[in-house]
């Protein structure tokens, strides 16, 4: 890895939305570990096993609780904390959950977004903004080509469409207020990210290990639809270079980019859940779709050439070393009470960061 592209975060004042969250507790580990000035907005973690608590990171970054939906509250944090890069990743991030409440999810996703778009507009310190929206923000017509950055949004559940709608609002504000102004902002589009320290409902990994540890059998709603599967890391050194490059050329990079693994590692649920079992050593699985059950997408991949071309990213993991880290994480969790997980979460980082030099 060019270690000196992420050097810029040294000393930076680096606000992250969302840092109690899966990818935002590892996106704030390792810009600690950067030596980033890390100060956290988000609510408070949805269990006492997700990664930002057993990595005991609220003792080592600014830890601050708040609701994106509450604009005055943001305003007042940007305001006091002027930083300078912010990093949006707090959302509402199940489809699921969409459907049983939709009126929190655009809340959350689409005028969240708008709040801390606002924010960084009138907030003087800011001069960089990467806003995390997802790979579901566009129009799936369930292609077996990848969606390229021009695609149109759009989003069948309500989940997704408040994602393709954050997506229009940031277009919105880029050209409107952030062309002249010595701002940029960049979207990034991930897929199904996987890795230690995540405990969400109607996730796989978290499902798998859930099951295994109650002695049940996993249940796969939809076994055979395929996903981007990629470990946490990988699209977060995407946003950390996308950081780095739109500090250092903003007019170039401020506009939309893909992150997901390479085209071959686009796999089926039920790929992943018999390599979990197998790395677990643990569990088995039924299929537990209905006929009646609300619409997911069975087919969606990324196209990733422009990241892969102008940010020079690309994915360092393959599927098996993917599941085989993430296995690692809840092993070392589950198996050993008085492990040291923020220990565990640097030691992959460097592993990872080691890729780059190869």
């Amino acid at each position: 890895m060019n270690n000196s592209l992420l050097d810029i975060y040294k000393n930076k004042k680096v606000l992250i939305t969302g840092h109690t969250g899966f990818k935002g507790s590892w996106l704030a580990i390792w810009l600690h570990e950067l030596g980033a000035n890390v100060i956290g907005y988000a609510l408070d973690p949805k269990t006492e096993r997700d990664n930002f608590v057993v990595t005991d990171l609220g003792s080592k970054i600014t830890d601050l609780r708040g609701d994106i939906r509450d604009k005055d509250s943001l305003l007042n944090i940007f305001s006091d904390e002027k930083p300078e890069v912010v990093f949006h990743l707090a959302a509402q991030p199940l489809v699921l959950d969409s459907y049983k409440d939709p009126n929190e999810t655009f809340e959350t996703n689409t005028q969240g977004t708008v709040n801390v778009l606002e924010a960084i507009r009138q907030t003087n310190s800011v001069h960089t903004g990467i806003i995390i929206t997802s790979d579901k923000c566009y129009e799936n017509k369930e292609q077996i080509w990848g969606y390229r950055e021009n695609d149109p949004m759009g989003g069948y559940d309500p989940y997704s469409a408040s994602k393709g709608a954050a997506e229009l609002a940031i277009n919105s504000y880029r050209k409107s207020f952030f062309t002249e102004n010595n701002k940029a902002i960049a979207s990034a589009r991930a897929g199904n990210v996987i890795g230690g320290g995540d405990w969400s409902s109607y996730r796989l990994v978290p499902d798998i290990v859930r099951a295994i540890e109650a002695e049940q059998t996993i249940e796969l709603r939809n076994p055979q639809a395929t996903r981007p599967w990629q470990h946490v890391l990988e699209p977060l050194y995407g946003y950390l270079i996308l950081g780095a490059k739109l500090m250092d050329e903003p007019e170039q990079y401020a506009e939309a980019w893909n992150f997901g693994p390479c085209p071959y590692e686009v796999e089926p649920v039920q790929t992943v859940v018999e390599k979990m079992i197998n790395y677990l050593g643990a569990g088995k699985w039924k299929d537990a779709s209905e006929s009646n059950q609300f619409h997911e997408a069975n087919l969606l991949t990324l196209d990733i050439t422009k990241a892969v071309k102008k940010l020079n990213w690309k994915p360092r993991l393959n599927l098996e070393e993917t599941i085989a880290l993430t296995a690692e994480w809840y092993k070392e969790y589950t198996q050993r009470s008085n492990s040291n997980m923020y220990k565990l979460c640097k030691r992959q980082i460097e592993e990872y960061q080691n890729r780059m030099d190869v």
